[in-house]
């Protein structure tokens, strides 16, 4: 099992609000190159996805659950295939039944995670990536970096995050942006 973190995140590393659904100012920064640098499977998950489960949290999967149901193409069949673990505290499961295979995790999150013998795929939900952060958990990041600075926002890797060494897999363009891959350097 292994925990991977993927993200749209900035040259100055914000990765809030790349579509703009939060509303923020400055929101909408990833979508603003067209929605061909955003589109299938930019992060190469591939067969990650068929054997593997997604975790998310309440509004990124209530984001998603409004978006995916309604693709076809093949990433997006594969997205609503993979088993979804929602990680919510006012969501039940009657409610996740908008989107298929999703269920709300009743035990602590990272129980859960510790517990899982899937590969788990995280997609922005950055206070549960921050969660297992601080428990060393996740072992690789998948950022697809566009080339934008905005200078505020939420930081993936903000003041005070625990120190990490991680080394690069693998970096390459991707339409405008750069997909870099780092994982958890060896102890």
């Amino acid at each position: 099992m292994s925990v991977t973190v993927i993200e749209f995140i900035t040259l100055d590393g914000i990765v809030s609000d790349p579509d703009g659904s939060a509303g923020t100012l400055l929101g909408g920064w990833a979508f603003r190159y067209g929605p061909e640098a955003v589109a299938g499977d930019k992060f190469r998950l591939g067969r990650t996805l068929d054997d593997g489960v997604l975790l998310l949290g309440r509004a990124t999967w209530q984001l998603f659950s409004r978006l995916w149901p309604g693709r076809h193409d093949p990433f997006a069949q594969r997205m609503n295939a993979v088993p979804k673990l929602v990680a919510s505290r006012t969501l039940t499961d009657a409610d996740t039944a908008a989107w298929a295979n999703s269920r709300v995790l009743t035990e602590d999150v990272l129980d859960a995670v510790k517990r899982e013998a899937r590969d788990v795929v995280i997609t922005g939900s950055l206070s549960l990536v921050h969660q297992l952060m601080a428990e060393d958990l996740i072992d690789e990041y998948r950022l697809l970096t566009f080339p934008t600075v905005l200078g505020t926002g939420d930081r993936l890797f903000p003041a005070g995050s625990p120190q990490a060494e991680l080394e690069c897999l693998s970096a390459e363009q991707v339409g405008t942006a750069a997909l870099t891959r780092h994982r958890r350097a060896a102890r």
